[in-house]
């Protein structure tokens, strides 16, 4: 006969418990997973129907920094992003540009930019989005001076060299639509365009100035012709820092981590696309570390020597010396870098204010892709430690932090990682019930937030699902 004592019962009460809690939560658990499939968009099935769809306007992909492959064109060698051996074990050097000395412009060379970089050592960038537009999309690759099927949906793809001025990017994305339109054979034909990153800032003066360099002086306004405005129909940003993005500043100051190596600041520093990331004037990039904002000129040099960052820096001037065998070689270069620094730093300013003048009452509309749910850098914060002004560019840098400051809340701000949500929709606060600021002129039509990081937001099903059904609406 078998025995049970108020313990043992007590036990298997327990235990009968446990297992039923168990099997809800393993219930739970296969109900996630089931709705998960469920939820996940069937874009063939969604848009299978309109791949018979054929009286759509061409789309131009623009991708962003980064986002074309380099190679020489004497050579033949891939510059960039290259081997994966390079990838891991080269700081590269070998992209930055030549300088001029006289004109301070990048000296013409022999590299190109010959498509765009659709993947590297196994990550995705760029493949998913163009292969969405083709296999669900039926849009088929065209290429800009050969005849096209007009009875057929096409699309382009702009690569263009990212480390140029992007004022010449946006020349090039002009004759691109210009060609687009004589293999048409149609003068009045529109394009959408869809951009990725700088490739929508790129975009945006190709709207308001088309082919023309309007940064020699600050009167934008009175330049604004609308070259690309009256050949685009939709403009689809994605990802795009439209007020900059502290991120490339912090880039800037601490160079690139690329596998094992860096590409240092004074690589970078002869980009002169690079400088048009930066914040917009309107942003309150710089802070003190009791929260209160800094009244600092990001475009002006002499801060940039101040603070030591980038090519000011002395370790930054003796790693350049070190690569001339002659040490006055190094620091005759180092004087052109600095003029310069200086002259694209201008240039930049004049850039970003160059695309918040106000548009004709006739413009094209924004919509908006980008994400949402990662703490973006959105300020830098200026610490005294021991009268000595420190920058810090993360919370956990602070050493001596103020009571009740939160410096998560104060240098991150939601966003994709690189640019935060508010740059995304050309706002220099999060807050949505403030106004916009009076000198940020940005035509957002419709905007769409994802859990998904910057260089991963191309590759998302749901922001798959969503652009085409931007581009293939009739609305």
């Amino acid at each position: 006969m078998i025995r049970f004592t108020y313990r043992t019962i007590k036990l298997l009460l327990l235990n009968k418990y446990a297992i039923a809690a168990y099997i809800l939560i393993a219930v739970f658990i296969a109900g996630i997973f089931a709705n998960s499939q469920v939820f996940s968009p069937d874009l063939h099935r969604l848009y299978m129907e309109s791949m018979m769809v054929d009286d759509q306007p061409p789309v131009i992909f623009i991708h962003g920094v980064l986002g074309s492959k380099l190679r020489d064109t004497e050579t033949g060698a891939d510059l960039w992003p290259g081997p994966a051996s390079r990838l891991f074990l080269h700081d590269y050097a070998d992209i930055a540009l030549n300088i001029d000395s006289d004109t301070l412009n990048p000296i013409p060379n022999n590299v190109e930019a010959y498509e765009i970089s659709d993947s590297a050592v196994g990550k995705d960038f760029y493949g998913k989005i163009v292969r969405t537009l083709g296999d669900t999309g039926g849009y088929n690759l065209a290429t800009a001076g050969e005849q096209v099927n007009p009875k057929q949906k096409n699309y382009y793809v702009f690569f263009y060299d990212w480390r140029e001025d992007n004022v010449i990017s946006a020349r090039k994305l002009a004759e691109l639509v210009d060609q687009i339109r004589i293999d048409y054979d149609k003068p009045e034909l529109k394009v959408d365009i869809v951009a990725h990153s700088m490739g929508g800032l790129i975009t945006r003066y190709f709207i308001r100035y088309g082919k023309q360099d309007v940064l020699a002086d600050n009167d934008f306004d009175q330049k604004v012709n609308m070259y690309g405005g009256e050949r685009v129909r939709r403009v689809i940003l994605l990802g795009t820092p439209n007020l900059g993005s502290v991120k490339t500043l912090n880039l800037f100051i601490e160079g690139v981590k690329i596998g094992l190596k860096d590409i240092g600041t004074e690589t970078l520093a002869t980009m002169p696309s690079l400088y048009q990331l930066f914040p917009h004037p309107l942003n309150d990039w710089i802070v003190t570390s009791d929260g209160n904002k800094l009244d600092r000129d990001l475009f002006d040099v002499n801060i940039w020597r101040a603070f030591q960052w980038s090519i000011f820096d002395p370790k930054v001037r003796q790693r350049v010396i070190e690569r001339f065998d002659d040490p006055k070689e190094g620091e005759a270069y180092l004087v052109t870098l600095e003029n310069y620094f200086e002259k694209h730093l201008e240039r930049a300013r004049r850039f970003v204010w160059s695309l918040t003048v106000p548009l004709p009452e006739v413009h094209p509309k924004l919509t908006v892709f980008g994400g949402g749910c990662t703490l973006t850098s959105a300020r830098i914060v200026v610490e005294e430690v021991d009268g000595v002004s420190m920058i810090r560019m993360r919370p956990d840098e602070i050493t001596m932090p103020t009571e009740g400051v939160d410096y998560d809340a104060l240098l991150l701000e939601p966003g994709d990682g690189s640019v935060t949500k508010a740059s995304l929709l050309g706002r220099n606060v999060l807050d949505p019930s403030i106004k916009r600021h009076e000198y940020s002129f940005f035509p957002l039509e419709h905007s769409f937030f994802l859990c998904v990081s910057h260089n991963s937001l191309t590759g998302n099903l749901n922001f798959q699902d969503n652009l085409l059904n931007t581009l293939l609406s009739r609305d």
